[in-house]
């Protein structure tokens, strides 16, 4: 991106859409997310616009229709909401996040060996 974009809810869909096709003119990023948004093709077409402007998608001509592809990766996106996260609800402080998930509950059981399998092999990164 630009610049650090926090994505809203409508942009993340959007970007999502793309992410999973490659590639897609407003149309189909409109009728993928119809059904669980209902908005118009014309407010896809202005969010699609708007995510060019920030740098977060590009645009090819097919014809007269643009065709929208990512610009950055969703691992780009995805760190910059979560520090971001951490930084406004836990003060910069990832361990309470991590913290904060497992003791609400929001860590399945079952996936805590899997966390204890990246920590360790983590430590011995850090260690090389």
């Amino acid at each position: 991106m630009k610049r650090k974009r926090q994505l809203g809810d409508l942009q993340l869909a959007i970007m999502r859409v793309l992410w999973e096709r490659g590639e897609a003119p407003a149309i189909e990023v409109h009728e993928a997310l119809f059904e669980e948004r209902g908005l118009a093709v014309t407010t896809i077409k202005t969010m699609l616009r708007k995510l060019e402007e920030y740098g977060c998608v590009e645009h090819r001509t097919n014809g007269l229709q643009f065709i929208y592809r990512p610009a950055i990766a969703e691992a780009e996106v995805r760190k910059g909401m979560v520090s971001e996260l951490v930084r406004r609800l836990f003060s910069g402080d990832s361990a309470a996040l991590v913290n904060h998930l497992v003791q609400s509950g929001e860590v399945d059981p079952a996936d805590l060996e899997g966390l204890r399998e990246i920590v360790s092999r983590k430590r011995k990164e850090g260690r090389k």
